[in-house]
């Protein structure tokens, strides 16, 4: 059953939590939290990014493909009960075991049947200190999608996508309505106090700005704690999950430090207005973009 046109408010739940070394009690809590928001009225839920683990990609190391699965899974297959359930569109972002020596950064969507509509895999990977994500993912192979659930036509990317204008540019071109970004970013610690508020600062305006650009509403799904799993300083991650609106304004925000379902509903008939008032993408110059598809324009 999809939403009528004379329905157009739709709810949305970000489940924000830290993570134990226990992928089975990641899980066991997340799933709780995700029925939480169903129950609270959430129609559609996201999880943070990588929700099973603490985020091992603080360090190259090879036993840490052990925590990956395959998809479809254990995981998708009792987030699928639980959307058929409570009849919600649920976004589970799991680290994916494609094949032998073959790992994805991959969210699953699932709806409100409880069917898997399928997944998205993160195009953009990332090597940084404590973040060496190309140690275990593949690039994604199946570009930028957009899916119809129930509820409203969503798409999603993965974390470092949000630096690229261009991934939701191509998936709001789909007709998403919604922008999903479950997400693992934080400070580490003894760069904070010098370069916190800016680091944060950007990720925020960034992802406010795809909203603006396209039309469309913003949903980011963020962490929270201390991790150090490999001792040392680790990584804060610093939660502040939010909804942006189709003007980029903030609706809803989540705290920096502690575990929290966010519900934000949303109207949906605005994204046709936004676009239709602010016509960006009727201007769009497409015989101009050409260079687009280079590495750099000489």
């Amino acid at each position: 059953m999809k939403r009528s046109r004379s329905d157009s408010t739709v709810t949305l739940g970000l489940v924000q939590t830290s993570c134990s070394a226990s992928p089975a009690e990641n899980l066991r809590k997340t799933l709780a939290l995700v029925e939480g928001c169903a129950k609270a009225g959430a129609q559609i839920i996201s999880t943070q990014e990588l929700f099973r683990s603490q985020y091992f990609c603080q360090s190259e190391d090879h036993a840490n493909f052990k925590l990956a699965e395959s998809i479809p899974g254990p995981s998708t297959d009792v987030f699928c009960k639980l959307a058929r359930k409570h009849k919600v569109v649920i976004v589970a972002s799991l680290f994916e075991r494609r094949a032998s020596g073959l790992y994805h950064n991959t969210a699953a969507v699932i709806d409100a049947d409880g069917s898997l509509l399928g997944i998205y895999r993160k195009m953009h990977i990332p090597d940084d200190p404590l973040f060496y994500e190309k140690f275990y993912f593949t690039p994604g192979d199946l570009g930028f999608k957009a899916w119809q659930t129930r509820y409203a036509k969503i798409g999603v990317l993965i974390c470092w996508d949000q630096w690229s204008p261009e991934a939701a540019r191509l998936t709001a071109m789909q007709g998403a309505e919604i922008l999903f970004y479950p997400t693992a970013i934080g400070w580490h610690p003894s760069e904070k106090a010098e370069y916190g508020v800016n680091q944060h600062g950007a990720w925020e305006t960034i992802q406010r700005s795809h909203a603006v650009a396209n039309g469309c509403f913003v949903a980011v799904a963020n962490r929270i704690g201390l991790e150090t799993p490999i001792g040392g300083d680790g990584i804060q991650f610093w939660g502040q999950s939010f909804v942006a609106g189709t003007s980029g304004q903030i609706l809803a925000k989540a705290s920096a430090d502690k575990e929290e379902n966010l519900l934000v509903p949303v109207d949906l008939a605005k994204v046709d207005v936004t676009r239709t008032h602010w016509p960006f993408l009727r201007d769009r110059r497409i015989d101009a973009y050409g260079d687009l598809t280079k590495r750099l324009s000489d």
